[in-house]
């Protein structure tokens, strides 16, 4: 059987591609080497994680913050009930990619996929047995891998990767994480959270990088008060066991510190191995990338490619969109992603997000920029529920009073952010979301003040 579209992988950017092509009136085949759909984000990745996350911050919370609320109780860790609702959660998510498969009649074919020519992709199986499939179109959306460190063994028992990270069999009492972006921080809290002592080393001399820098400087203030340690322009330079030796970035006398358990953050790279893509002739960019245009096709007629294999944030939703974009170009539709307005959310507590330019963008572009800030500690359902840390901060241009960018600390600042993302979509201006009427008492007031802040007009700054 020849198919209009088949799709290599079926994590966010796959499966979505697939189901709205099936939509679209194609005859769509999905390859996938996993025994689950959903890639890395709903088996090892988005998924599990923000599974344990919700869970140690309620055991956090049982232990530190119900008695303020008058209620009494003594938590015990039942750890392995944990991992068990991170498993189940996990399990609900992946069955639900399978029936979403069947309903839109995508043929799927289990195995690795290796692309032999525009056209043409041969599947091996598990026990080694191979198939053909033709087609006239192939999409390459087959993720990205953890990004290890030179001379580093990751046995994911004493030293991790993510994945590791997600089924640790007891919480360690020293855990130290090698890299300070949103994997390792948002895994460290869930191990700080029910116990663990936690050391980040980072090569830059700040956490999140590509995050607003004030954000980010009030953010490290929140970890270090909640007992993070942070070892900052600090390069990794050995790992003896779980021993970590660094050094200052910059140069100067080497450090120790001894671990339980040592997690490799260091960011993750496109995989792209065993594509056969060189073989066909698909062009790679200097950091291993797909190389694609504005319709996400390769050089080689037939091909594209989405999601963390390609240019762009390594974001499951951004993989998701475009997902949705190519299906609908190969169906001559105008599918379009609008790369200014893609949030970011680092799921700890507090949560951060943010969508559009930092404060360092602007500064960088010569762009004259207003800023608009307020205060959770202001906010009266804040109080209400003692999650006043963190701010809402609005960048608009000083001419136009377009609003460029929205970054949050703060309670829930994963779902506000999309009220932001929507105002930036439709080229909104902070005055259009301060005279918008906001519900009383909600956290969503602290975005009204923060726009009315803009034109240094807050209410209750």
């Amino acid at each position: 059987m020849s198919f209009d579209l088949v799709v290599i992988g079926t994590g966010p950017g796959g499966y979505v591609a697939a189901i709205r092509a099936a939509q679209l009136g194609m005859n769509v085949a999905v390859v996938e080497k996993r025994a689950t759909h959903g890639g890395t984000c709903l088996n090892v990745g988005c998924i599990p994680s923000k599974a344990l996350l919700h869970a140690s911050e309620m055991f956090h919370e049982a232990g530190h913050v119900f008695a303020k609320l008058g209620i009494k109780v003594a938590p015990e860790l039942d750890l392995s009930a944990m991992m068990g609702h991170k498993d189940s959660t996990v399990k609900s998510n992946v069955q639900g990619i399978d029936f979403l498969l069947k309903k839109n009649k995508i043929t799927v074919h289990r195995g690795t996929g290796r692309i032999v020519a525009a056209g043409k992709i041969e599947v091996t199986a598990d026990g080694g047995d191979k198939s053909a499939i033709e087609t006239k179109n192939i999409l390459i959306a087959t993720g990205s891998d953890v990004a290890g460190l030179p001379g580093i063994t990751i046995d994911e028992k004493t030293v991790v990767s993510s994945t590791g990270a997600l089924s640790l069999e007891k919480v360690p009492e020293h855990l130290v994480v090698i890299g300070a972006g949103v994997i390792g921080l948002e895994l460290g809290s869930v191990w700080q959270r029910l116990g663990a002592r936690v050391t980040v080393i980072e090569y830059l001399d700040r956490i999140l990088p590509g995050l607003d820098g004030e954000v980010a400087k009030a953010f490290q203030r929140l970890l270090e008060r909640q007992g993070f340690a942070f070892k900052l322009g600090r390069k990794v330079t050995a790992l003896d066991g779980t021993t970590v030796r660094f050094e200052p970035a910059a140069g100067g006398e080497a450090e120790t510190v001894a671990a339980d358990v040592v997690l490799v953050a260091v960011g993750r790279k496109p995989y792209t191995e065993g594509l056969g893509l060189a073989e066909v002739g698909v062009k790679l960019d200097g950091k291993g990338r797909v190389e694609i245009d504005s319709h996400y096709a390769t050089n080689v007629p037939g091909i594209y490619a989405i999601g963390d294999v390609v240019v762009g944030p390594m974001l499951a939703h951004k993989a998701e969109d475009e997902g949705i974009a190519v299906a609908e170009l190969l169906a001559g539709k105008a599918g379009h992603v609008n790369y200014d307005v893609i949030p970011a959310v680092v799921y700890t507590a507090p949560e951060v997000a943010a969508v559009g330019r930092t404060e360092e963008d602007l500064k960088e572009a010569g762009v004259p920029y207003k800023v608009g800030k307020f205060n959770f500690l202001a906010n009266s359902r804040a109080k209400s529920i003692l999650k006043t840390d963190g701010f809402v901060k609005i960048l608009a241009h000083a001419d136009t009073d377009r609003v460029l960018g929205v970054h949050i600390i703060g309670p829930g600042a994963g779902e506000a952010i999309a009220e932001a993302a929507v105002l930036m979509e439709f080229s909104g201006s902070a005055e259009d979301l301060a005279r918008t009427c906001h519900a009383h008492p909600t956290l969503s007031e602290a975005m009204k003040e923060a726009a009315l802040a803009v034109d240094k007009r807050a209410i209750h700054a």
